[in-house]
């Protein structure tokens, strides 16, 4: 039971933690309010904002009018509607996915349309964001033993060393004396009955 509970807690922070990511994407409107038009190119739209992997695109457009071609750099350099096309779209309302890393290319593939300034490039970066590290130890479940304490004086991380012992706690009290009195030997008669020839002077010198 307690294995479990710590797999579902690891498996709801991961589940966390890779959602974070995605909950922090942008969707892009592409030309704003005016949307995805002609001589587009040269609104300079793209400058100042940074395009991040898993942010999206909105291109915004009449739908017999206009389309969304992704192409490589070449055929957008030439505006060339016979090269090799990555994606199209023609709905009018078009979410695109960046997907990954790099530069990207768009041009419209109305005849002429590229030509009259009908395309966009960017460029799309790494989402930087790290996520949250998970802490050490675990957070503490109900139910659970908390994890033992690395000793301070273990050259070694758990679990190779033990928590480290706590210091046993130092006496104050003084040592408990007999409650009868205990003669020294060289005074005690069975002493003196045992060694007659014991002199005076040894036995007053004998510990008390």
């Amino acid at each position: 039971m307690a294995s479990s509970k710590q797999m579902l807690l690891l498996a709801v922070v991961a589940a966390v933690a890779c959602l974070a990511p995605l909950a922090s994407a942008t969707v892009f409107m592409v030309g704003d309010n005016l949307g995805w038009r002609a001589k587009f190119n040269n609104t300079h739209w793209a400058d100042g904002k940074t395009f991040r992997v898993g942010d999206s695109l909105l291109f915004m457009y009449p739908k017999e009018k206009h389309t969304v071609v992704q192409v490589g750099e070449d055929d957008f350099a030439a505006c060339n509607l016979q090269g090799n096309w990555l994606g199209v779209w023609d709905s009018g309302d078009d979410v695109v996915t960046l997907d990954k890393p790099g530069k990207v290319w768009f041009i419209c593939s109305k005849p002429n349309h590229c030509l009259n300034g009908m395309k966009l490039a960017i460029d799309v970066v790494d989402d930087d964001s790290a996520p949250t590290p998970l802490p050490f130890p675990f957070p503490e479940v109900p139910g659970l033993p908390a994890a033992p304490q690395q000793s301070s004086v273990c050259p070694f991380p758990f679990p190779f060393c033990g928590p480290a012992p706590a210091p046993a706690p130092e006496s104050t009290s003084s040592p408990r004396k007999s409650p009868f009195p205990i003669p020294a030997p060289a005074t005690s008669p069975l002493f003196r009955f045992l060694f007659p020839s014991w002199s005076g002077s040894a036995a007053a010198s004998a510990p008390a």
